[in-house]
């Protein structure tokens, strides 16, 4: 499969060099900037040799700012995207013996302070309008899906462990991280969410979110019926792929699983256990209650439901919920973190289904994030092979970069989530 080529935008003074003097944008945009820089304890270096930032101290975690025009124009037209497109264009990086997350680290501990109170006022003139385009409809869902899942199989399995699931491991914390691999932490965190949803032989499972098939067939191993759901065709094929060669091993495991091309509002049926592994930020807010109503209306009575999900601190939420960021232009069409209480509020008010347990393990994603990074980037000769170029490499190192600086600050977090209907509780 060739890649197509992600699209960084070019402001117009970028395109057009003679209008630069008369940007105001970039004019506000490079004061407001460098106090950003002042809050945090990372220093900066600019192609002049000044420094910049928190820090003067020469250990402390290094960013270089390579073109800084460019920078300040992209930050000034856009600022929730011209930071990353930036560095997917090579306006600045991580200064050699500075790792990239833990450059972002600093700020992801301070997202909240680093504007002054003053300019953060101004968050409604910077904000851009989500577009519609990205709306979670039946239609819009697949063409979300497709853009990221639907890349290439050979990149995820370039970076994923043997297990290829694509959501936070499950690490034992009683043991050193160093000692258990990921396919081991990813095992459990498979195990734990259906030891969550009570899944054991003969239980009638649905799986929202296939994933490449690893936890459809840990729960046939456990002599549960699995329909497993996505509108993925590279996951499908390949999870059908998955499944036949584990049936070879484990005769009869196949007939327990069914694989389908379907939207969660188009099943019908009953099942005693439903699982959707990081599969509700993908839903969109606008469409929760429908999310949630068909997990009600396809549970059997008794049923249990178990959700892992990443989350967001409520206020964060309420305040990101209508902007649109990198994240969601270049790696997640549609999506948007919930926070507990918009999970619990959505449930409340719309079915009768209640939160029972939760169980939270932000810093685990932290280590998955870091692991899959050192590996895409190991074997980045190879994924490039596929028909990935390098600003696709520097997209997709700068994603998993800030996400794993965003668990290890604890901006946001993950966790596993029991749903009952409340007249069981």
């Amino acid at each position: 499969m060739t890649a197509l080529a992600p699209h960084v935008d070019e402001p117009i003074c970028l395109r057009r060099p003679a209008l630069r003097p008369w940007c105001l944008r970039a004019h506000i945009a490079r004061p407001i900037l460098f106090k950003v820089l002042e809050r945090a304890p990372v220093r900066v270096t600019m192609p002049d040799g000044t420094t910049l930032g928190g820090s003067r101290d020469a250990d402390a975690p290094t960013l270089r700012i390579l073109h800084p025009t460019a920078l300040f124009e992209r930050m000034a037209h856009h600022p929730k995207i011209g930071f990353g497109e930036g560095y997917m264009a090579g306006d600045w990086d991580a200064a050699p013996g500075t790792d990239l997350a833990d450059a972002l680290l600093p700020f992801a501990q301070r997202l909240t302070s680093l504007v002054p109170p003053g300019l953060a006022r101004m968050r409604a003139v910077v904000n851009r309008r989500i577009p519609r385009a990205t709306r979670n409809t039946i239609f819009g869902s697949r063409k979300n899906i497709e853009a990221h899942y639907d890349l290439s199989n050979d990149l995820f399995e370039g970076f994923l462990d043997d297990t290829l699931s694509y959501s936070s491991a499950l690490f034992d914390r009683t043991r050193p991280l160093a000692e258990q691999s990921l396919e081991e932490a990813q095992q459990s965190k498979i195990e734990a969410v259906l030891d969550t949803a009570d899944v054991a032989a003969g239980t009638q499972v649905l799986e929202i979110g296939t994933g490449w098939g690893s936890l459809a067939i840990a729960a046939a191993r456990r002599g549960a019926t699995v329909t497993s759901i996505t509108l993925s065709h590279e996951q499908a094929a390949l999870a059908r792929e998955r499944i036949a060669a584990a049936d070879v091993d484990e005769p009869g495991l196949a007939e327990r699983i069914e694989v389908r091309l379907q939207d969660y509002r188009e099943v019908t049926g009953r099942f005693d256990a439903i699982v959707s592994v990081e599969m509700i930020e993908a839903v969109g807010e606008e469409y929760w209650p429908t999310y949630f109503r068909a997990i009600e209306e396809l549970l059997a009575p008794g049923g249990v439901a178990a959700i892992q999900s990443i989350l967001m601190s409520h206020d964060r939420y309420q305040a990101t919920r209508n902007s649109y960021g990198w994240i969601q232009k270049h790696i997640f069409p549609g999506g948007l973190i919930p926070s507990q209480e918009a999970i619990q509020e959505a449930t409340a008010e719309h079915t009768s289904l209640r939160v029972s347990a939760i169980h939270r393990f932000g810093r685990d994603y932290a280590e998955t994030l870091r692991r899959w990074r050192r590996t895409f980037l190991q074997e980045w000769p190879t994924i490039a092979a596929a028909g990935f170029d390098e600003t696709f490499r520097r997209k997709w190192e700068f994603y998993l970069a800030y996400c794993e600086a965003g668990f290890a600050a604890d901006y946001i977090d993950v966790a596993q989530i029991r749903l009952e209907r409340q007249e069981s509780l």
